[in-house]
């Protein structure tokens, strides 16, 4: 019964395993169908692409041929039109008992002769309406360009009226037995007129300059009411760092609202002292930033270096500054 048993088992078990078998050779089979399949459709594909480039190039061919036709067409008139071009110019060297060179030359002088008659009669015109108006249009453009920028004249002379409260500080300025003054007039290098004027002291000198460090170290010795030479020379040569400070700012500060840029810093030092310079009764820096604007002007109105004027125009009287003798510059400028 137990040899019956598994001999059933094991037909159960052989038919289990045979068909599996049966289901994976019929699962491997779909799948060699499924390639065969693809297979089978890139071989068409391919097939068709190969149809169409066999196609092309069938076209191509024939395109190159026709092309290689059209050429060969082509050339043959090319080389017709120039027999015939060469027939012609041949004939009219034959007419016109001329060559081409000769007939080219001729031409061109022809030409350069019309020319030239055609161009001295053009500039004889412009030089004729040029004389006309040029006048005109040089008072124009000056008398526009002074209106635009025309500025107050401002007097100065060679003298600076410094005010006192009372004659008790003009005597403490004057110090005892004149040291005080002394000692100021030598620290400052102007001259101090103390006369009957009331509460009004003058200072007297050629420089600018000089006369406003008189003013500026006069009017902290009276505030700070410590006068002595040795608190003198102090305040003086303190004053005269700020006024020299003082001085390259304005230089500065007038170039940048002119746009002049690069000046070296000793131009833009001396530009700075034009403040306390007069010409021909103007302020000096006042003059020389009017002048730059006018040259800015009329450089615009004639189509040129507006920058470059606008510079020339500040430094044309740097000259009139100079650091020493400036009893020259007065002499100068009237």
């Amino acid at each position: 019964m137990i040899k019956k048993n598994r001999i059933l088992e094991a037909k159960e078990k052989f038919l289990q395993l045979k068909t599996e078998h049966e289901k994976a050779i019929s699962e491997k089979d779909k799948a060699i169908n499924a390639a065969e399949n693809r297979v089978k459709q890139k071989e068409t594909t391919i097939a068709q692409k190969l149809e169409q480039t066999q196609r092309k190039e069938k076209e191509y061919e024939t395109l190159q041929a026709n092309l290689k036709n059209q050429l060969e067409i082509l050339e043959a008139k090319k080389e017709e039109v120039g027999k015939l071009h060469q027939r012609q110019v041949e004939q009219l060297e034959k007419i016109s008992g001329l060559s081409v060179d000769q007939a080219k030359s001729q031409l061109v002088e022809a030409l350069k002769a019309e020319a030239k008659t055609e161009a001295m009669s053009y500039i004889k015109d412009i030089m004729e309406e040029a004389k006309l108006t040029a006048n005109k249009e040089s008072k124009r453009i000056v008398i526009q360009t002074i209106q635009r920028v025309a500025t107050e004249h401002a007097v100065e002379n060679a003298v600076t009226i410094f005010n006192i409260e009372n004659d008790e500080v003009k005597g403490r300025i004057i110090g005892r037995e004149g040291r005080n003054i002394r000692a100021l007039e030598a620290a400052t290098g102007v001259e101090i007129i103390v006369d009957d004027t009331p509460e009004t002291i003058i200072l007297s000198g050629f420089d600018p300059i000089r006369r406003e460090l008189a003013r500026l170290a006069l009017h902290q010795l009276v505030s700070d009411g410590r006068i002595h030479p040795a608190r003198i020379e102090e305040v003086v040569a303190k004053v005269k760092r700020q006024l020299e400070d003082e001085i390259v700012e304005v230089g500065k500060r007038t170039t940048i609202d002119l746009g002049v840029h690069g000046l070296a810093p000793e131009l833009i030092r001396m530009v700075g002292r034009m403040k306390y310079r007069s010409s021909y009764g103007q302020n000096l820096l006042q003059h020389s930033r009017e002048v730059a604007n006018l040259c800015a002007i009329m450089a615009a109105e004639l189509g040129l270096n507006v920058k470059l004027a606008k510079r020339a125009g500040l430094l044309h009287d740097i000259g009139k500054v100079p650091d020493d003798e400036p009893e020259l510059h007065t002499l100068s400028s009237v």
